[in-house]
């Protein structure tokens, strides 16, 4: 007889060691880099370049938070991160959620098809399409602002779609027939039904596209000129400008700065997260 791998349907006590190993030592690798920032952040210079390397300083020099909104505008910064990032987030999730409901829960002529030319887009490359946006963003004198960066948000997102789609597919379509019974249109079933349900799948979506608009650093390169204006992804490149060599403590603080709203939205909102993740991916 074979021996059974599970005892009552779970891991037996070594199995289970072996996993948390597992997982312990997965969750140290990817979280090594964050600690040697955060460590680096927190030395003098003359700590940075000891060897064998220092984990805790014998000062810890909280100051250097100070200096990065001394020696450049990092408040400047991440206000404009925030509130391009919030803006464009809002665009993308309210945009694609529409276009979502239409592929999921419409019936239309061609609807199969047109969902598949959408899902095309995502398989050109954003440089293919670079110079033609730039010529036009230019002809409507858009470019030195966050136009070109914020009216595209409002069209949708190809990827937040099929997103969004899939977690619509996995909702009762009885809803819909209680509605119609009811007398409501395609406007109730959206707004009162099919939001209140899909808080996993916002959140999800949020969260990806935040991400992607946080850490953008091509978009506000190729449009942005003005330093005024710049997020924090281009306001870092340019960080190290005023500097003869690179300022590594001050680098790190600046850039833990930067990562650490992405970390708390991401620590608030993971159930979401996960669940909208889950029951997304496994909806036909």
């Amino acid at each position: 007889m074979k021996r059974k791998t599970y005892i009552h349907g779970q891991l037996r006590p070594a199995e289970k060691l072996l996993v948390y190993i597992l997982l312990g030592a997965g969750a140290i690798l990817f979280a090594f880099p964050l600690f040697w920032m955060l460590s680096t952040s927190l030395k003098s210079p003359g700590d940075i370049h000891k060897v064998p390397m220092v984990w805790i300083p014998a000062k810890i020099q909280w100051a250097n938070y100070k200096q990065i909104f001394i020696d450049a505008p990092m408040g400047n910064y991440l206000w404009n991160s925030i509130w391009y990032t919030g803006i464009t987030v809002v665009g993308t999730v309210i945009t694609s959620s529409m276009a979502a409901f239409a592929f999921a829960r419409m019936k239309a002529r061609g609807s199969i098809l047109l969902f598949g030319l959408v899902l095309s887009t995502m398989m050109i490359p954003s440089q293919v399409t670079l110079i033609p946006q730039y010529l036009l963003f230019n002809k409507l004198h858009w470019t030195g602002t966050y136009l070109p960066l914020v009216i595209p948000a409002f069209t949708a997102s190809a990827f937040t779609i099929f997103l969004m789609r899939q977690f619509y597919l996995g909702i009762s379509r009885e809803l819909d027939e209680a509605v119609k019974i009811d007398g409501g249109s395609h406007f109730v079933m959206y707004f009162r039904i099919l939001i209140p349900l899909s808080a996993p799948a916002f959140a999800t979506a949020a969260i990806l596209e935040m991400m992607s608009r946080w850490n953008d650093l091509f978009g506000p390169l190729i449009y942005l000129n003005d330093g005024a204006k710049y997020p924090l992804s281009l306001g870092l490149v340019n960080f190290t400008a005023a500097y003869g060599a690179t300022p590594w403590h001050l680098l790190m603080a600046a850039s833990l700065v930067a990562v650490l709203p992405l970390l708390i939205i991401f620590f608030f909102a993971q159930k979401y997260f996960i669940q909208g993740i889950v029951i997304s991916g496994s909806k036909g």
